[in-house]
């Protein structure tokens, strides 16, 4: 895991800037995604500068030193993140390849020259963003992962092509406009977080999922679209015509061989290694085969919270002592979390209001003592259809489809009628008589947003309002026009079953945007490399070539995982309502953030920045103080911007002090 950053120019450029002082700047951005080495490459004929931030995981010796040079000469490559199944592309090219490391970043450059790009990363299995300088057709080529796992901004400075693993090192070039792009303003105060292609200022795009880009150094004022080398939608369509035949205990067999090894891929490390352990069936999952495999006692790493309904670390330990884990635990107070607000805006570097960043960046840096790289259990809902909204979703569609508007104004009236902390009050008495999945927190929240999904003209419409923090048409952002989602982009998938869609719609947006995004900047803030286990190539094919039986059973999402896990943990430690890593954002806001929230909702503040609208929000932010209504979720994202906003406004000018330790400068 590291830290990509540099730019190409045109021949026409101006050749008498420091080439080396600006990649300097702008590497130095990223000292926290790797804080091991550092390394600059550089040809003032182009000009094009490569810059390297090492997080060493695989190979710590020189060998793995980056930039890296292809054994012809003809590649230089900086690359971010792992190549899982390096050993195997390497045992496929030591015929005609001699190696001089042992290191995945000189297997690449190897399968490059071997291959070329698009042959290459068809090969590769893994979480990666890189930049490829092709020094004999003088082109450079940009590309991430399958899933979006490892960042990769670019965009244009004058005649340069400038791209970086975060916004800051592209703001370190120097010349950036840095103009907040009102498209996607609106496109983050709609879901929290800006997706990709888009990225908050204007001129700079994030590469999506599976693509690449070429730019050949004559071209780098116009940007070419990118090509795809992997499809989620294309794959799923593909695969899904192929649906399995074959029982339970064959399907959990073959998953669970999978899933084995896509962990055991994700084991090899030459630093300490352990994982994440929430409790839930996801990590609970992966840190039952991981120690399934390894000879030793698995470090497991949970935080806690002493608020009651917040605490989930209870759920953690029990798991933990079954499996026999080398487990770590630690309460943090309700101060411990608030302290790290301050830091959100410079740890995730672009607006972004998912405010379980706060436990994730806390337990990161916790594991971060003791380990250098953490396992996740991230993306099995997306691939096993494991999130309530599914279920929500689909069981609302199936019964309001037929009712006239009018009927579902009415229904929507009466759902309303009663404040949201009535309905919690009815399910708190209602609760021991129910079966737990029926048992809901929060269920006055989700009440009153059912009724304002009951509205929708169609299945899509519905859940893509499911998503939205802000009702239709509601958006504070000012100047902002309509705009596309990618989870549009899925809903026209051949697939008519509901929850395939919504399931597509999450992998294509909701996963990169959200939940990657979330714990990649969270870890990296602390120099600790997370990997996803789930996020396989295989793993998914396999997935969408499940019969829905397997997925969704009885009201119950992840039907096939969760039979894995009860070969290795009994079910009653992990049968209880999802809740996710959540904080008590609701109290908070009424509570020790409350004078932080007001200072950045002034209203003259809103209406100077000229940016969001400021009547919906305070009407909301009124609304939540006197606890009439939970808006903590769509004020957070307000909140979140404003204080990214003013951290941009106030952030240091950058300098170049600290001089990379090695330098490979192109001959003349």
């Amino acid at each position: 895991m590291c830290g990509i950053a540099g730019f190409v120019g045109d021949a026409t450029g101006d050749l008498s800037v420091d080439l080396l002082d600006t990649v300097t700047r702008m590497t130095n951005r990223l000292v926290h995604r790797g804080p091991d080495d550092c390394g600059i490459w550089c040809d003032p004929n182009v000009p094009v500068g490569l810059g390297h931030r090492r997080l060493s995981i695989i190979d710590l010796s020189a060998e793995g030193h980056q930039p890296m040079l292809s054994a012809s000469g003809r590649y230089v490559l900086v690359f971010n993140g792992e190549i899982y199944n390096y050993r195997d592309i390497r045992q496929e090219l030591e015929g005609v390849n001699s190696f001089r490391g042992n290191s995945d970043t000189e297997v690449m450059l190897a399968a490059f020259e071997r291959f070329g790009v698009r042959g290459a990363l068809e090969r590769f299995n893994g979480m990666f963003a890189f930049a490829l300088w092709d020094r004999q057709e003088r082109a450079l080529h940009l590309s991430c992962d399958r899933f979006g796992e490892k960042p990769l901004y670019y965009g244009q400075i004058g005649n340069r092509l400038v791209f970086g693993s975060e916004l800051t090192a592209l703001r370190a070039h120097g010349g950036l406009p840095a103009t907040i792009d009102r498209e996607s303003l609106a496109h983050y105060l709609n879901c929290g977080y800006v997706p990709a292609p888009h990225s908050i200022f204007v001129g700079v795009r994030k590469l999506e999922p599976g693509t690449w880009i070429t730019v050949p150094v004559a071209q780098v004022t116009s940007l070419p679209a990118p090509q795809s080398y992997w499809s989620a939608l294309k794959t799923a369509d593909r695969v899904a015509k192929k649906r399995l035949d074959m029982n339970a205990d064959e399907a959990a067999n073959r998953l669970e061989a999978l899933l084995e090894d896509s962990i055991r891929l994700r084991m090899i490390a030459d630093v300490p290694l352990g994982a994440f352990l929430s409790g839930g069936v996801d990590s609970s999952t992966v840190v039952a085969l991981m120690q399934k495999i390894s000879p030793h006692r698995v470090r497991t790493f949970t935080i806690g919270f002493g608020e009651n309904g917040f605490d989930e670390a209870v759920h953690a330990r029990a798991i933990a002592r079954y499996l026999g884990t080398e487990h770590n635990e630690m309460y943090v107070s309700s101060a411990d979390a608030l302290a790290v607000i301050p830091r959100l805006p410079e740890i995730y570097d672009e607006p972004f209001a998912d405010s379980s960043q706060i436990p994730t960046f806390l337990v990161s840096r916790f594991a971060r003592t003791q380990v250098t790289v953490a396992l996740s259990g991230d993306g099995a809902d997306e691939l096993f259809g494991g999130y309530e909204r599914y279920v929500w979703a689909e069981a609302i569609w199936r019964h309001i489809r037929y009712l006239p508007m009018r009927c579902r104004t009415i229904a929507a009236t009466a759902v309303t009628s009663l404040l949201p902390t009535h309905w919690d009050s009815m399910m708190r008495m209602a609760g021991p008589m129910l079966p737990s999945r029926l048992r809901q927190k929060h269920f006055g929240d989700k009440i009153h947003k059912l009724a304002a999904l009951i509205s929708a003209r169609d299945r899509d419409e519905l859940y893509l309002s499911l998503l939205s923090h802000w009702p239709t048409g509601g958006i504070p952002a000012r100047g902002s026009g309509g705009f596309e989602t990618r989870a549009e982009g899925a809903s026209a998938s051949p697939h008519d079953r509901y929850m395939d869609r919504m399931m597509l719609c999450d992998t294509l947006m909701y996963l990169p945007g959200d939940i990657l995004c979330k714990v990649d900047r969270a870890a990296m803030a602390v120099s600790l490399e997370s990997r996803v286990p789930f996020l396989d190539q295989r793993l998914f094919e396999f997935a969408w070539r499940l019969p829905a039986r397997f997925k969704l059973r009885g009201g119950t999402g992840k039907w096939l995982l969760r039979q894995v896990l009860y070969r290795h943990v009994p079910r009653v430690l992990v049968d209880r309502p999802k809740s996710g890593f959540a904080i008590p954002l609701n109290a908070w806001l009424r509570g020790p953030l409350r004078d932080w929230a007001e200072a950045l909702l002034n209203r003259d503040l809103l209406t100077a920045d000229g940016l969001i609208d400021p009547e919906p929000v305070l009407r909301r932010w009124n609304e939540h103080l006197t606890g009439s209504r939970n808006w903590a979720g769509a004020l957070w994202d307000v909140l979140m911007f404003q204080a990214w906003l003013h951290h941009q406004r106030s952030a240091a000018p950058v300098s170049a002090t600290s001089a990379p330790r090695l330098h490979v400068v192109a001959p003349d």
